[in-house]
């Protein structure tokens, strides 16, 4: 228990020390790098947090993750155990996925303002598009793990489809959808702060364009430092929730 404490504290000293090493000798050339030191984006952090306008800003950036993951769950669920399920389905639209997946969301920028205009529409176009690929094809892969002895039963006792897809598929790959969620989560928040940045007034990505305009630099590392500790707590959530359902199930 206490390594695994240590370990990890072993790992976050040696980074800063790191950080603080590359900043000094940075400030010989380059002396508004002192901007960046750890102590300075600390002392920002502090202030940061206990002032209002950053929680206003995170939480509008957590109700877009929020929305986004939700658009591409509902997308991608169905979209997998469809491609698992339907052998003419994934012929015709696996080839079609894999190179949509393959394409950057940022790249969609332009075409998601051109369509959408600014504001949060195009950010839900692009942290959906982002997360959607990996709950499809672990959904996929969960449907093609299953017991066909389940599948079967179902047949056996006269179930539609539907009561299928409810009753039997659903609760057998809850834990793939969950793994599919997690690694959406990961994808999803390091989009979201390029996303913001396209004519949003609020949000974690226009609070950092906003300290580079305000030149404070501190905030800035401030800012980067609690982007990387939130989505370490959203990661922690959802392999939290995905322990819990692997206990409960089994």
């Amino acid at each position: 228990m206490l390594k695994r404490i240590l370990l990890p504290l072993a790992g976050l000293g040696l980074a800063l020390l790191l950080w603080g090493a590359g900043v000094a000798a940075l400030e010989r050339s380059t002396p508004i790098a002192a901007a960046f030191a750890p102590a300075r984006a600390a002392l920002a952090l502090a202030e940061l947090v206990q002032g209002r306008d950053i929680w206003l800003h995170i939480w509008l950036s957590l109700q877009r993750v929020a929305v986004g993951l939700g658009l591409a769950a509902v997308l991608g669920v169905p979209l997998g155990v469809l491609v698992a399920t339907s052998k003419n389905f994934a012929g015709g639209a696996m080839p079609l996925f894999q190179l949509l997946r393959m394409v950057s969301p940022l790249s969609w920028m332009p075409l998601a303002v051109m369509v959408l205009g600014v504001g949060d529409a195009p950010v839900y176009f692009l942290l959906a598009f982002a997360a959607v690929w990996p709950i499809l094809l672990n959904t996929a892969a969960g449907v093609g793990r299953l017991d066909p002895n389940w599948l079967l039963l179902a047949r056996s006792l006269s179930a539609t489809r539907s009561e299928t897809v409810l009753r039997v598929i659903l609760p057998g790959i809850t834990a793939d959808i969950l793994t599919g969620v997690r690694l959406a989560i990961g994808i999803i928040w390091i989009v979201l702060v390029p996303a913001e940045m396209l004519g949003v007034s609020a949000g974690i990505g226009y609070f950092i364009l906003d300290t580079r305009d305000r030149l404070a630099y501190s905030e800035l590392m401030a800012a980067i430092i609690l982007i990387g500790g939130l989505g370490f707590l959203l990661d922690y959530l959802a392999r939290a929730a995905h322990a819990r359902w692997l206990h409960v199930s089994n």
